[in-house]
């Protein structure tokens, strides 16, 4: 089904004829290739006759948006003689393509009524609806000879109908303005300006289609409102219209791809559109009966250069839409659906666009750069994001979308691409992985477990039994969700020896989750116990140990996430400003020992009942070893940043 029925949907007619008119040209060049693939077809039936190739001429139209081309291109070499004249296996499909396109070229000239070529469509129509796969002699001739002399014939009747488009056209098309085609314009010229804005915009970013059909601008005035139209792709429900009266503009844009919809809503959004509700449409014969969604937005402008800003604005993220779907599904499948979209949306922002990506092998270049890196980095079935963060996954992909859209407009072959995609993939693996995630979690698990420790002791935990058991059950849930990490990070290890590394650094970390929440939980008891006499001294010398021990922890999430990004790229500063938080923490270690002992000492003073005196050394002792716990981590980590520092992929 072809734009002329999305337009009448939308309630642009005075856009139909026009839009018709290329239709039915484009209906003609694919009535002129089956009619040559009869021929083809009919010589080869002889006997000894050569294998037929017809690939280039079935490539010089747009028929693939209508038909296998695979079966097209086998189709002259099935043809078999038989009694009366060939069969031809396919040759029903074939009349019904016939039948349509020959409807498609008729039906921007039987807009106004009965015409002089409406018997011989009725007779033609009425032949190519029967007949199976058999093709008598007589019938060949009938279809294909171009002698009037002979009679009518299917190939007259387009040639005639060829011939009346061309005056139609000719006609509808009162100039050529930037590559659009105009007609019935304002008589004082102002519409001009506006049209060459659009098409500024539209030429901008076009060559991000490559060789793709579209974008074709058709505009004309209705009344006090230019019309422009624009022929997205080849999908008839994918349609776009504006119109511009005085200095507000409203877009109206049919898709049936919700998600598409919403991207291309976004991206308006960012040039200033203003959208209202969308709604899901169906109309007869329109996308096979199936919705398509349909929304308007509105732009105002302050004055004509604000208006023609706008109107570039928009047509230079048309392209963008073109095989948009195709290519959010292999993306999808590499690196999720969220992943994918906002992956097509930032190749957008950069000009670059996903045709290139397409055209260089789409999903199967990403498939075959993780292969190439072997099992130590990706397993059968795993996605990128399974592996890296999803931010080193998109913006690995963004990179690959952009040096593939260079290398199809510097002509280079797609094998060097394929190479790039791998190289690209290996570096991003050595710079980033997903394990730095989970550490990151965890080390936050664990702050956020020490700071609420120094809150509750510093706020009078330790005597109130209902604080305490809020502490308590607080940590043990940040504790829980901590050893969730581990398990899945144990588990990751399991299917890739590269997760390894970093289960052995989680299990380390989940040491100072441990001894975090065994010392909420000993808050707890003690304020259950209510028999300790806590003098300031004591107090004190509690406290300033869970604060250092709280500090030492700051410094543990500083130094996870600094490790995260350092990479052989890194400089001197990186690598300095995680040196010194393994420095505060070693120096945080240290102190605390001091400070376990002096709180021994107070307790030992200050304490008389022996129950709080027990609980009170097993306190700051679970707060000890939580010191010594970050401590360690901090050099295990140490020797792994080091590796990834020196370009070691770990």
């Amino acid at each position: 089904m072809t734009k002329e029925k999305a337009l009448a949907s939308l309630g642009q007619a005075s856009l139909l004829r026009p839009a018709m008119v290329r239709e039915a040209l484009h209906a003609n060049e694919r009535l002129k290739l089956l009619l040559t693939l009869l021929q083809a077809a009919a010589r080869h039936a002889h006997p000894g006759s050569a294998a037929v190739d017809l690939s280039r001429e079935i490539a010089a139209t747009d028929i693939g948006q209508y038909e296998d081309v695979r079966w097209l291109r086998e189709l002259p070499n099935l043809a078999e003689p038989d009694a009366a004249g060939i069969h031809l296996p396919g040759l029903e499909r074939l009349r019904a393509r016939l039948k349509a396109d020959l409807a498609q070229m008729a039906a921007p000239l039987r807009t106004e009524g009965p015409g002089e070529f409406d018997a011989r469509l009725a007779h033609w129509q009425e032949r190519l609806a029967t007949g199976g796969d058999h093709l008598a002699g007589t019938e060949l001739e009938e279809l294909t000879q171009a002698t009037r002399a002979h009679g009518d014939s299917l190939h007259l009747l387009v040639m005639d109908l060829h011939k009346a488009v061309n005056a139609l056209a000719a006609r509808l098309s009162e100039q050529e303005i930037a590559g659009a085609q105009t007609w019935q314009l304002s008589a004082d010229g102002g519409d001009v300006g506006r049209i060459e804005a659009f098409m500024r915009g539209l030429r901008r970013t076009a060559a991000a289609k490559l060789d793709h059909p579209g974008l074709e601008t058709s505009a004309t005035r209705d009344g006090d409102t230019l019309l422009i139209q624009n022929d997205i792709g080849t999908n008839d429900a994918h349609v776009l219209v504006i119109q511009v009266r005085g200095l507000a503009t409203t877009l109206t844009y049919s898709d049936l791809h919700a998600t598409r919809f919403a991207s291309f809503q976004r991206a308006l959004a960012e040039a200033g559109a203003s959208w209202g509700a969308s709604e899901a449409r169906t109309s007869a014969g329109l996308n096979a009966g199936d919705a398509f969604h349909v929304g308007v937005a509105t732009f105002t402008a302050a004055d004509e250069a604000a208006l023609c800003a706008q109107l570039e604005a928009m047509a230079a993220r048309i392209v963008f839409l073109i095989d948009w779907n195709r290519a959010r599904k292999q993306l999808a499948a590499v690196a999720g659906k969220k992943l994918a979209v906002q992956v097509l949306e930032a190749a957008a922002a950069q000009g670059c666009g996903h045709m290139g990506w397409l055209r260089a092998g789409g999903a199967q270049l990403v498939w075959d750069a993780m292969a190439s890196l072997g099992d130590a980095a990706f397993r059968l079935g795993e996605r990128l994001d399974d592996v890296l963060t999803p931010e080193a996954a998109r913006d690995y992909l963004v990179q690959l979308l952009d040096r593939a859209w260079h290398a199809a407009q510097a002509r280079q072959p797609s094998q060097l691409v394929a190479d790039e995609a791998r190289v690209l993939l290996a570096r991003t693996l050595a710079g980033r992985h997903r394990g730095f995630e989970l550490l990151q979690e965890h080390a936050a698990f664990c702050h956020a477990i020490a700071s609420a420790l120094h809150e509750g002791i510093l706020h009078g935990a330790l005597v109130d039994a209902a604080a305490a058991q809020r502490l308590a059950r607080r940590a043990r849930d940040w504790e829980h969700q901590a050893d969730v990490l581990v398990n899945r990070c144990r588990d990751q290890a399991q299917r890739q020896p590269r997760w390894q590394a970093f289960a052995r650094l989680l299990e380390g970390a989940d040491e100072i989750a441990d001894a975090l929440e065994e010392a909420a939980f000993t808050v707890s008891a003690l304020a259950q116990c209510g028999q300790g006499d806590w003098q300031r001294p004591v107090l004190q010398a509690l406290e300033a140990l869970a604060r250092t021990v709280a500090e030492a922890i700051q410094d543990h999430v500083r130094g996870v996430e600094i490790a995260a990004g350092l990479e052989p790229s890194s400089d001197a500063r990186d690598h300095q400003e995680y040196l010194d938080a393994l420095w505060r923490v070693q120096q945080a270690e240290r102190s605390c020992d001091q400070l376990h002992r002096a709180f021994r000492l107070e307790a030992a003073r200050g304490l008389a009942h022996a129950g709080a005196l027990q609980l009170g050394n097993e306190l700051a002792g679970a707060l000890e070893a939580a010191s010594d716990a970050v401590l360690a981590f901090g050099w295990r980590l140490r020797e792994h940043a080091l590796h990834r520092a020196a370009g070691e992929v770990r």
